[in-house]
C-alpha cells in the first residue's frame, strides 16, 4: 500500500451546550460495510493523537443512512478496533438515536430564514445542469443549479401538502452573508494546512436534510461534534473541502470549531484510494487469513505518522 499526499443532549439554539469540557477525539465510521486498510490507518491515527494529549478517544456510528447500514456491519467495526488495540469510552454515541438533536438544528437555521425545499429529483438536477451553459462549478462537482432556491411560498406550501418528497436546501449565499454578520470573516485551523478562510460557496446549495432521512452528513457531523466536545477532528483529506461547510454551520447554530486533521488518503498498487464500492480487502478478510494487528500497522506505514 502506499500513502500520497449516557445522556442525549438536546440540540436547541438556546441550549445547544457541549457535553464536558475535556479534550476528546473521536472516530465516526459509517456501518454501510466492512472495515478496510483506510479505515484502519484513520481510527489508529486519532487513537494516537488521543493517546498523545491524553485526550478522551470516542466511538460514533454514522448510521442515518438505514438503507446501507447495518447492525452486523457494526458489531465488526467493534470487533477490528479492538483488534487493532483500540479502545473507546462508552456510550457509543448512534446518529440514528440522535434525530431530535439534528431536528432543533434544522429548526434554529429555519428560523433565520436560510433553509428552502427542494423538489427536485436527482435526474433533474443532473438535466438542469447538462443544459446550463457554464454551471457553478466547486471542488466536488457541479453545484446544484438553484433551481428550487425561487420558488414562491405559495407555490412551496402547495407541494408539500400535495405530498411532494423535497429535500432540505441551504441557500449558501444568504447563510453566509449571515454567518459572516454572526461571527465575522470564517476560517477554521487544519493541524497540517495552518489557518483556512471558509468560503462555504464553493460548496454550493447542499442538502442538510435528505428526502428519506431529516438529516444530512453536514448537519450531523457538527451537532455531534459539538455535544461531545470533540476537539480534535482527524479524517481523511476527501473531506477537507467539506469542512468549509461545516464552519459555516458552526457560526450559524453557534456551535464550537474544533482543530482539524485532514490527513493523507491510503490507495492501492495503482493509485486508487480505498474505498467500500472499490471492494478494498477488508480488516475482517486480512484477521481471517492469518495476519495480525502489528502486519496491519505496519501495511499502513503507521510508524511514518506524523
Amino acid at each position: 500500500m502506499t500513502i500520497p499526499v449516557d445522556d442525549n443532549p438536546t440540540a436547541t439554539a438556546a441550549v445547544l451546550a457541549p457535553v464536558e469540557s475535556r479534550q476528546t477525539v473521536r472516530f465516526a465510521p459509517s456501518p454501510s460495510g466492512y472495515m478496510h486498510l483506510g479505515h484502519a490507518y484513520s481510527s489508529l491515527i486519532a487513537w494516537h493523537n488521543a493517546q498523545a494529549s491524553g485526550s478522551r478517544f470516542l466511538l460514533r456510528i454514522e448510521d442515518i443512512d438505514s438503507s446501507r447500514c447495518r447492525p452486523a456491519f457494526e458489531q465488526t467495526i467493534f470487533h477490528d478496533l479492538a483488534w487493532l488495540g483500540i479502545d473507546w469510552q462508552l456510550p457509543v454515541r448512534r446518529q440514528s438515536e440522535s434525530m431530535s438533536d439534528y431536528a432543533d438544528a434544522l429548526k434554529t437555521l429555519a428560523s433565520l430564514g436560510v433553509l428552502y425545499p427542494c423538489f427536485c429529483t436527482r435526474s433533474e438536477v443532473r438535466a438542469e445542469i447538462k443544459s446550463a451553459d457554464a454551471a457553478p462549478h466547486g471542488p466536488d462537482g457541479p453545484h446544484y443549479p438553484g433551481t428550487c432556491r425561487s420558488l414562491g411560498r405559495a407555490e412551496q406550501n402547495r407541494n408539500i401538502r400535495a405530498g411532494k418528497a423535497h429535500a432540505l436546501r441551504i441557500d449558501m449565499a444568504k447563510a453566509t452573508s449571515i454567518a459572516t454578520e454572526i461571527a465575522g470573516p470564517l476560517s477554521w485551523t487544519d493541524r497540517k494546512a495552518g489557518r483556512i478562510d471558509a468560503d462555504p460557496l464553493s460548496a454550493g446549495d447542499v442538502v442538510l436534510a435528505r428526502k428519506d432521512i431529516p438529516t444530512s452528513y453536514h448537519l450531523a457531523v457538527v451537532v455531534d461534534d459539538h455535544l461531545q466536545r470533540v476537539s480534535l477532528v482527524t479524517r481523511g483529506w476527501d473531506l477537507f473541502h467539506a469542512t468549509h461547510v461545516h464552519r459555516l454551520l458552526q457560526a450559524l447554530l453557534d456551535l464550537d470549531t474544533p482543530l482539524y486533521y485532514h490527513h493523507p488518503m491510503i490507495t492501492d498498487p495503482n493509485g486508487v484510494r480505498l474505498a467500500k464500492r472499490n471492494r478494498a480487502v477488508t480488516l475482517r478478510a486480512l484477521r481471517n487469513s492469518g495476519k495480525t494487528a502489528a502486519d496491519v500497522r505496519r501495511m499502513v506505514n503507521l510508524d511514518d505518522i506524523a
